[in-house]
């Protein structure tokens, strides 16, 4: 029986710290070092990048990490068969972590939407987040989903009305991401102290029109910003930060260590 790891985690009462991934970046042979050390180093879950030629929902740096993947050979394909033998300990101590991946729907659509939820599922991965998938439109998708027992996560944004706002609290599976500021992944707004006040009264409105749990993204890059997300939601996604700490590697061991030193100054 297919035990959901995002499922299981969200029934516990604690904050999460989220890891944003590209794989094979910076350079082929490190997604598999890079989640081991992510585990041992205290991430929650992590979200795992299909890259993608047009990631409109991106900032810079992970577009270029898409475009590194892309080269590094990675594909739908290649990507779950590394999720694979991450669960199964090829090449790595078997990870136990939850994986949710995060992508735009062409290539989803292009691998084929039932394969890939069966294909996703043999592999290990327990959740999808799928930027560019209206939540009006996801009856189908929220019901193959559903019966694979994948988590499906929808975004909110601070422009997101209120009845919307509930609206994707009722159709994520476990909990919804929020963005934190209306921009792309790696934005700078969000250290801005203007925007502080905006993005409490945000969060606010969101907890009052949310009964599910749901964690905050964009622009969290140092442990004094995930704890103030912290004490807003329930837990903080951090990408960006750690795809540039990385970004110097030259060997998949050097990527590994850097990953779970950046890791460990979050918490």
């Amino acid at each position: 029986m297919f035990q959901n790891r995002i499922t299981t985690l969200l029934q516990q009462d604690k904050k999460l710290l989220i890891a944003y991934y590209m794989p094979e970046f910076p350079i082929a042979g490190a997604t598999l070092p890079v989640l081991e050390t992510l585990e041992e180093s205290g991430a929650d879950i992590v979200e795992l990048g299909m890259p993608y030629s047009d990631p409109i929902g991106d900032g810079p740096v992970i577009q270029e990490t898409a475009h590194t993947a892309i080269r590094n050979g990675v594909t739908i394909k290649s990507l779950l068969a590394l999720i694979r033998r991450a669960r199964q300990g090829e090449g790595c101590r078997p990870i136990n972590v939850p994986i949710l991946l995060m992508g735009y729907c062409n290539p989803v659509i292009a691998y084929g939407v039932d394969a890939f939820m069966r294909d996703a599922v043999a592999a290990g991965v327990d959740g999808l987040l799928i930027p560019d998938f209206p939540p009006e439109e996801a009856a189908d998708f929220l019901r193959k989903a559903k019966s694979c027992g994948l988590t499906v996560v929808f975004l909110v944004s601070p422009v997101t009305p209120p009845e919307r706002i509930a609206l994707i609290d009722s159709l994520s599976t476990d909990f919804s991401y929020c963005l934190a500021v209306n921009g792309t992944t790696g934005t700078a707004k969000l250290s801005e102290a203007s925007s502080e006040d905006m993005v409490e009264e945000y969060l606010h409105r969101v907890r009052q029109h949310t009964r599910k749990k749901f964690v905050v993204g964009f622009g969290i890059k140092d442990k004094a910003r995930v704890e103030s997300m912290w004490a807003l939601a329930d837990g903080a996604v951090v990408g960006t930060a750690l795809l540039q700490h990385i970004a110097s590697a030259s060997t998949p061991e050097a990527c590994a260590r850097l990953a779970g030193e950046f890791w460990r100054t979050l918490q």
